[in-house]
């Protein structure tokens, strides 16, 4: 194969299998090539997706050692994608009636799913997760997603249990949405005791939910070490949970005049930079 074929597969191999570590000895016997080649074929390869800032590669040395691809969102990336979901948020034609809005269509998009998981990855690449978690059922594509990116399992807590899930552990909790009590249910077999779990979800008011999530986890012993939402209500403005990662922040929702506030968290004085409360 010539040089460019090879590195074309590396990067298409490594960039549809993120943070899962490749050794070289598997592009060898894949390429029928000697290390050396391949070490120059691997570093061609990071140095073209740096150049166009799609991604990085990280070298890792020692007997588990070896390649892998780390997905990064440059600035100019991240302006256009947040820029298209405000705009196609901001619809007033979205409004449902009592504040509510429909967003189906935006948290079953593909590529707008898959671009939010992306930034979602980025931002918890580092923080030692052993688990993606989110609450059925619209917050799964992305959760699952950023699960792939991140290159972890996905744990899915449902709102009743199971008999197809075993024995599980349920928790009631406070839900500001729809002011009630509600249930959550997670599978004993789902995770184990003793690790760390970032929470992942597609909208955010009070946070009671993702505070029931954080609530069932604790039961197994598993930290949670981040949470993101790709959109979280400004009111109320006093949340159940202490930090979070939005996205994007939905304001004020007029019924009458059929619009749609939103907000980068950026452009709000009362937030941090990185958008955490």
């Amino acid at each position: 194969m010539k040089r460019t074929e090879r590195v074309g597969a590396i990067v298409k191999i490594l960039s549809s299998h993120p943070n899962r570590v490749f050794s070289l000895s598997y592009f060898c016997k894949l390429f029928q090539a000697a290390k050396s080649t391949v070490s120059e074929d691997v570093s061609a390869a990071k140095k073209l997706l740096a150049k166009l800032e799609l991604g990085s590669i990280e070298t890792t040395a020692g007997a588990k050692g070896g390649i892998r691809f780390i997905p990064t969102v440059s600035s100019l990336r991240r302006e256009n994608l947040l820029n298209e979901l405000a705009e196609r948020l901001s619809d007033g034609s979205r409004i449902l009636g009592g504040g509510f809005l429909y967003t189906s269509d935006l948290m079953f998009d593909s590529h707008i799913i898959n671009n939010v998981a992306e930034m979602f990855a980025e931002k918890f690449q580092d923080s030692g997760a052993d688990y993606v978690v989110t609450i059925e059922t619209k917050g799964i594509p992305v959760a699952y997603m950023t699960a792939h990116m991140l290159n972890l399992p996905l744990v899915v807590v449902r709102r009743e249990s199971r008999i197809s899930e075993g024995s599980t552990v349920s928790i009631n909790y406070f839900s500001g949405s729809s002011d009630r009590i509600q249930k959550l249910s997670l599978a004993k077999r789902a995770v184990e005791p003793g690790k760390k779990a970032i929470i992942i979800d597609d909208f955010m008011r009070a946070g009671g939910s993702i505070k029931g999530i954080m609530d069932v986890l604790s039961e197994f012993d598993v930290k949670v070490v981040g949470t993101g939402v790709v959109i979280a209500s400004l009111e109320p403005r006093k949340k159940v949970i202490d930090e979070y990662y939005p996205l994007l922040y939905l304001g004020k929702v007029d019924e009458q005049k059929k619009t749609i506030e939103v907000i980068r968290p950026s452009e709000y004085a009362v937030f941090g930079d990185d958008g955490v409360n």
